[in-house]
């Protein structure tokens, strides 16, 4: 049975009360692919389906990574680790391909408001970085440069297009400043970034 727009949208928001978010970003994958512009609402349930569940692939990785560093005495244990830490990065490659699908098809060319522009080219830049978190080798200089792209063009229209109080201009701020300090090793520019964007703010949040 084909469910229509309404219903996929309720199942999202009934499997978010019951913290099932795989089947939640399913009902939200679903929606987009109907091809329609997605409202605030629409446009916030994929957000948090999707950051759920790769958030909790990224958290599981963290520490089968750190469990893997601490048994390098023991082969067959650190073997299993290793084997694990694969599957886990299988799974977190599949989403993050999954969302930058559907950001390059329907996402970016559907959005019609700068908002909505800098909201999906920001989350382009962060599930680039994801990706980037478990890559290696050339794969990894592929994503962190996809990474870097997507949030200098979501950052370039934000200056141009949204209020420097504007909740998604100063959520990208801290986003890209978070690429700068951990993916590129780059302190100083990561609290540059932040510290324009905060004092942009305070400015104008003072202007009378």
């Amino acid at each position: 049975m084909t469910m229509d727009k309404s219903e996929l949208v309720q199942k999202a928001k009934l499997a978010e009360q019951a913290e099932r978010y795989d089947d939640m970003a399913a009902a939200m994958k679903a929606v987009t692919e109907q091809g329609h512009e997605l409202s605030n609402e629409e446009r916030n349930l994929l957000s948090v389906a999707y950051k759920n569940v790769v958030g909790a692939r990224r958290s599981s990785w963290r520490v089968i990574s750190s469990i893997e560093q601490k048994t390098e005495r023991n082969e067959k244990k650190q073997q299993m680790g290793k084997e694990y830490r694969e599957k886990i990065e299988a799974e977190l490659q599949d989403i993050c391909n999954d969302v930058l699908e559907l950001l390059d098809k329907y996402l970016i060319s559907n959005a019609t408001q700068p908002e909505s522009k800098v909201f999906y080219l920001k989350m382009k830049g962060d599930y680039f970085r994801y990706l980037s978190e478990v890559a290696s080798g050339d794969n990894k200089q592929t994503t962190v440069s996809n990474s870097q792209q997507a949030y200098q063009e979501a950052f370039e229209i934000s200056k141009k297009e949204m209020q420097p109080t504007h909740p998604i201009r100063l959520g990208l701020a801290l986003n890209f400043s978070v690429f700068y300090y951990e993916i590129l090793n780059s302190p100083e520019k990561a609290c540059s970034l932040a510290k324009t964007a905060f004092d942009e703010a305070i400015a104008e949040l003072d202007t009378p």
